[in-house]
């Protein structure tokens, strides 16, 4: 039978939106924000000559102009205070959460409660201020060897860096804004912007294509149903559980018996997310990066392995594919589903599974169908990120869209919505609270004016 919440969930329809005050001015509030964000895409860093920045971009649209473009919302082809994104932020609160799995000091301290959690945000943000500073000095060195700097020199430097570690701090504050004011997580829904941003641009580009001739009949017809597909199955993966059955012993208080009580533990087919395609691809990204920015035009062994490693070519897909599916084991097992600390939180509330003993044995059997879930999560994983690459490289067809921005969409949309569905009940309980206050007291007046 399905719980009060279950039910309540079942009946509640999208017209309540409308009556929640409170999750209107959230959405209000997150909208404003996201706003300014696509508004900080398009203000240019000061030094920057366009016409040459327009040409250079246009050359190198399939390398860094692809995804690291596609993550900022077209804030890197124009060179703009958001050209770093979010993404120093992304790569910093990955590198803490490894570390407080690995260092002890730190994994400590994430079992210290909220104020183990502040301690390790502040990290974090400093995490991203240096990553910042690097990559912005790296840009910059890179624009002036490319001959893209209007007045190189110290001050050109020096001015890129603070406009450039600016606006990814000031991205990272509004992120951290949206998710406590606003609705959904604020960094997930910066980048989600960041993508979608670039969907009308891509839809025009694939049907002027057909248009010319570039792409046939059946093409055009075959790739919206291809993407509906893919993004049904992911929805449907992500949603996918494997559901370890609890137990939890009876117990004697005085008179009463307590317990003896049922519970499951879900465990998601893909607990790791879209981290691995976003490490990934961070990886696979570099020697283009590199290259694409040297002061020798691209020439050596960077640039050898650079055009093995460009989108579409083999290599690249199977280096992908092995990076994407190590990374899901490692990340699952380092920080996502830590089996150990699963089985010792058991042990402590009295839970286990039927048929095997807690503690160890527990923490094996959860890490023997964990790594069964992972071959299919991961196999899945790295299916939808070369899928994109795939029908490039043998069907001719262009995409301004990897399997990671799909993913990334797919996932965001599936949490916001959630989120939103979530307010709503809490202001069908509040309601609820309220009627009952409401009718006891007429209860209380009725029967007072009775006597």
């Amino acid at each position: 039978m399905a719980s009060a919440a279950e039910q309540m969930a079942a009946n509640m329809s999208w017209g309540a939106l409308g009556k929640s005050g409170d999750l209107r001015s959230r959405i209000f509030f997150a909208l404003g924000l996201l706003m300014v964000y696509r508004v900080g895409t398009y203000i240019p860093v000061p030094g920057i000559d366009p016409v040459a920045l327009a040409a250079f971009f246009e050359d190198q649209a399939g390398g860094i102009g692809g995804i690291l473009d596609m993550f900022t919302g077209g804030a890197l082809s124009r060179l703009a205070i958001f050209t770093l994104g979010i993404m120093p932020y992304i790569s910093a609160s990955i590198i803490i959460q490894l570390m407080t799995s690995m260092v002890p000091s730190l994994e400590a301290l994430k079992k210290d409660g909220e104020q183990g959690r502040k301690k390790i945000n502040q990290y974090t943000r400093y995490g991203t201020f240096f990553l910042a500073l690097a990559q912005s000095y790296a840009i910059a060195v890179g624009l002036e060897s490319q001959g893209l700097a209007s007045d190189p020199g110290l001050f050109f430097r020096a001015s890129a860096m603070i406009t450039l570690v600016g606006g990814t701090m000031f991205l990272m504050w509004l992120g951290e804004q949206i998710t406590a004011r606003g609705i959904g997580n604020g960094i997930s829904l910066i980048i989600f912007v960041g993508i979608i941003a670039g969907l009308p641009g891509a839809i025009a580009q694939f049907f002027a294509a057909g248009r010319s001739g570039s792409l046939s009949t059946p093409i055009i017809l075959f790739m919206p149903v291809m993407v509906l597909a893919v993004i049904a199955f992911v929805v449907f993966v992500e949603r996918a559980l494997r559901k370890v059955h609890i137990q939890y012993p009876k117990r004697q208080v005085g008179m009463k018996m307590y317990g003896g009580e049922s519970s499951h533990l879900p465990m998601k087919l893909n607990p790791s997310g879209v981290i691995p395609a976003i490490f990934a691809s961070s990886i696979l990204l570099l020697p283009t990066t590199i290259t694409t920015f040297s002061s020798d035009g691209g020439t050596g062994f960077l640039a050898t392995i650079a055009a093995y490693m460009g989108r579409g070519q083999p290599l690249y897909m199977i280096t992908s594919a092995a990076f994407v599916i190590f990374f899901a084991y490692f990340y699952t097992h380092n920080v996502a589903f830590k089996t150990d600390d699963v089985a010792d939180n058991l042990k402590k509330q009295g839970g286990f599974v039927p048929g095997i003993r807690p503690g160890a044995k527990t923490a094996a059997y959860l890490d023997y169908v964990m790594n069964r879930l992972l071959v299919v999560g991961s196999l899945y994983l790295a299916a939808v990120v070369i899928l994109p690459e795939f029908l490039q490289a043998n069907g001719a067809i262009s995409f301004a869209f990897s399997g990671t921005s799909i993913l990334i969409v797919v996932s965001v949309t599936m949490d916001t919505i959630n989120q939103v569905q979530s307010h709503m009940l809490a202001h069908q309980y509040e309601g609820l609270i309220e009627k009952s206050k409401m009718r006891g007291k007429n209860r209380s007046k009725a029967r007072n004016a009775r006597r």
